[in-house]
């Protein structure tokens, strides 16, 4: 694996590859600019089916799973949703092949009460042909649709309380696990501190029990702990602990207000203590037995390089191809662009398999993953510069719109450090993204009105919480798109809102490259056209000699700021 390096801009250095929401584009930068350059995806293990054997055969911290099995026994398999990794696996699906091997190991103890739950939290609920290109045709065909569903995290009579925690926290979850002998976590990890028993809990809890976790008053309370050094994962206050106080793991982003919906929350004392303390009641509740694949950091089909690769290396073909995407994208209508990204598929390399004690399990995927991710990066700086992916834990379910492109910039991008963002505080950070007030009918309805009648009267967390999140969420009209449609529930837009609120907190300007004006200045940003302008706006804030660092991502990259 090569590791990820800084450059700095000169003379010599071509145009730098930018994602601008559904756009390409190439973009010559500052001379003096920093660029980080993350990780290249490194090679995945030889024989995936070989070591999942090996992983159950010789699991960490737990005896053999078929020690643990008999006839008669209620056995649940909690199935992480089909949101990570993003964007999606080309081919089979990596889970569809852990739980195949699972299963095989099942039967043959002679267990056949089994049940499948897609751990889909608070995000949207999965298509049946989701579901099958998430577990693979055999299983789909065996179990669906009575015994193989996606969690409802609103449906009052199937969701059961097994616990309280020490701080008081009520964790009901699907009737099913609750009901369960032991849970089998089928998992991918592709981001460190994201998943693990917190995720689990979160994956399968109802509103209720999360209502805590995803607060405005948890996301601001996590702001100390999102911006200092973390406590490592292995400590007493490790988040996957129960009664923890909350760590954010071994990385800032584990931490970070952009953790997906079934993965975990913030660091510090707020969501992602939370999420810990319920993971710990259902481990203390229901065994839990893990099974975690990790993949690597691709983004992209194979054969186009130029994703990945730095561009004073790219060959011949590679500079045709991203020439072509830059100029055939932007040629082409917002749907057809968005139909593309839709349908990109990475060649992901599975690195590791690993099974056992959940705990243990998640610790060891989550170095692993942060470990081809993390880059380091000397000091800190006045203006940070993104691009925005057209992919990511939300972005699935409709276009890259202009509340999910400002969140993956402010919660995800800015969090993904260890202790330290990469821009200092009351710095800039300069996004690109074209900020359009459009969204999916079909999968965020609650979007369209949240957008036109809630940032159109405040754009304060708290004051949005206070007026607005309860009608939202326990509205008839989005609770039944939830179910009929596969709709965002009605609460998603309030969550992925508040977690930004560290970030905006945090910088002193917020400056969208590419973005409609009028948009941004409904979400509380400025727009300009270009890089030029936007380094003009913010010069009032940080000089007209500022340093300025790009972000160089996909694939992802973990800043480790010294």
């Amino acid at each position: 694996m090569r590791p990820g390096f800084v450059l700095e801009v000169d003379e010599r250095t071509p145009p730098l590859l930018v994602h601008q929401g559904d756009g390409v584009l190439l973009e010559r930068f500052p001379v003096g600019t920093r660029v980080v350059y993350p990780p290249l995806p490194r090679p995945g293990v030889d024989a995936v089916g070989a070591a999942v054997d090996a992983a159950l055969a010789a699991p960490v911290g737990s005896a053999p799973l078929v020690s643990l099995l008999r006839p008669g026994l209620r056995l649940v398999l909690v199935v992480s949703d089909a949101g990570v990794p993003a964007p999606r696996m080309r081919g089979v699906d990596v889970r569809a092949r852990l739980l195949e091997r699972v299963l095989s190991v099942v039967a043959a103890a002679g267990v056949d009460e089994v049940r499948l739950v897609v751990a889909t939290g608070l995000g949207r609920r999965r298509s049946a042909a989701e579901v099958e290109a998430l577990v693979g045709e055999r299983v789909f065909r065996s179990f669906w649709p009575q015994r193989l569903a996606c969690h409802d995290a609103f449906d009052e009579a199937n969701l059961v309380e097994v616990g309280v925690s020490g701080a008081g926290e009520v964790l009901r979850v699907a009737r099913p696990v609750a009901e369960a002998d032991l849970l089998i976590s089928v998992e991918v990890v592709q981001d460190p501190g994201v998943g693990g028993l917190a995720g689990l809990a979160a994956g399968v809890a109802s509103y209720g029990s999360l209502r805590a976790a995803r607060s405005v008053s948890a996301a601001m309370r996590d702001a100390a702990g999102w911006f200092s050094s973390p406590t490592p994962v292995d400590s007493p206050g490790s988040v996957d602990s129960p009664g923890s106080s909350g760590s954010s793991g071994t990385v800032g982003v584990s931490g970070s207000p952009g953790s997906s919906d079934v993965a975990g929350g913030v660091a510090g004392g707020g969501s992602r203590a939370v999420l810990g303390r319920l993971g710990g009641v259902l481990a203390g509740a229901v065994p839990v037995f893990a099974v975690t694949a990790t993949v690597n950091a691709a983004v992209g089909p194979a054969a186009a390089g130029f994703l990945t690769g730095r561009e004073w290396e790219w060959s011949l073909p590679d500079q045709a191809m991203a020439l072509a995407a830059a100029r055939g994208l932007d040629r082409l209508g917002g749907w057809a662009r968005r139909r593309v990204w839709q349908e990109t598929a990475a060649d992901y390399a599975v690195t590791s398999v690993g099974a056992g004690d959940v705990r243990a399990v998640t610790e060891a995927a989550w170095a692993l993953v942060e470990a081809g991710q993390r880059v380091g990066v000397e000091g800190q700086t006045d203006v940070l510069v993104v691009g925005s992916a057209p992919f990511g834990v939300h972005h699935g379910s409709g276009p890259g719109d202009a509340v999910l492109g400002a969140h993956g910039a402010l919660a995800e991008v800015l969090g993904r450090h260890t202790g330290r963002p990469v821009v200092r505080e009351h710095g800039a950070m300069i996004v690109y993204h074209p900020m359009a007030a459009r969204f999916s009918q079909v999968h965020q309805p609650s979007y369209v009105d949240f957008y036109a009648e809630v940032l159109a009267e405040s754009t304060e967390p708290a004051t949005i919480e206070a007026k607005f999140e309860r009608r939202y969420a326990t509205d008839p009209w989005y609770e039944s798109l939830y179910r009929s449609s596969l709709a965002l529930p009605g609460v998603h837009p309030f969550h992925r809102w508040y977690e930004m609120a560290p970030g905006r907190a945090y910088l002193g300007e917020v400056v969208v490259v590419g973005g409609d004006r009028v948009v941004c200045a409904r979400l509380g940003l400025r727009a300009a056209s270009t890089l030029a302008d936007a380094l003009e706006i913010v010069s009032g804030s940080v000089g007209r000699d500022p340093s300025v660092t790009y972000l160089h991502a996909p694939p992802r990259l973990v800043a480790d700021v010294r």
